[in-house]
C-alpha cells in the first residue's frame, strides 16, 4: 500500500485543479504517438495517424486523451486504492486490447512533460517528484493484471 503525505495529496489535487483537461490530455497522447510511433498500433481505428499534424488534429486522439485524463482524475480521487480502482481497466488493457504494459510508462512520461509545460514555474522539482510518484502508482496499477 502506498502512503501519501498531506503535502503529496494536496499537490496532486492542486495539479488536477490547475490543468486544462482538454489541452493536456490530447497533447499528452499526441506526443506519445508521435515520439513513440510503435504505440500507434493500438489505435488502428482512429484513422489518419500518418504524421504529427494528422495525429494532433485527430479528434479521436483528442477524445482518448480526455478519457485518459478523466481516468487519472479518478485515480486522484481514490489515491488510497488506485489498484482496485483500476482493476477493470488493467484487465481490459491486458486481456482484450493486448496493450504492451511498457506503453503506460511512455504515456505518463509524455504527460509529465505536458503538465510541466502547462504549469510552468508552478511545476517545481518538489511538485514533479510528487507527480512522478502518483504516475508510478498509476502505472503499477495498470500493469497489475499482466502478472
Amino acid at each position: 500500500m502506498v502512503v501519501w503525505t498531506d503535502f503529496e495529496r494536496s499537490t496532486i489535487e492542486n495539479i488536477f485543479s490547475k490543468i486544462n483537461y482538454e489541452v493536456v490530455g490530447p497533447a499528452a497522447i499526441s506526443r506519445c504517438l508521435i515520439v513513440y510511433p510503435w504505440t500507434q498500433r493500438y489505435f488502428g481505428g482512429f484513422g489518419n495517424l500518418y504524421n504529427a499534424a494528422a495525429i494532433i488534429d485527430n479528434p479521436k486522439v483528442a477524445a482518448h486523451g480526455l478519457v485518459v485524463l478523466k481516468g487519472l482524475e479518478l485515480a486522484q480521487k481514490n489515491m488510497d486504492n488506485i489498484k482496485a480502482t483500476f482493476a477493470d481497466l488493467s484487465k481490459l488493457h491486458s486481456e482484450k486490447l493486448l496493450v504492451d504494459p511498457d506503453n503506460f510508462k511512455l504515456l505518463t512520461d509524455c504527460l509529465a512533460i505536458v503538465v510541466a509545460a502547462e504549469l510552468g514555474e508552478d511545476f517545481t522539482a518538489e511538485v514533479h517528484a510528487v507527480f512522478q510518484k502518483f504516475l508510478a502508482v498509476v502505472v503499477a496499477s495498470l500493469r497489475k493484471q499482466y502478472y
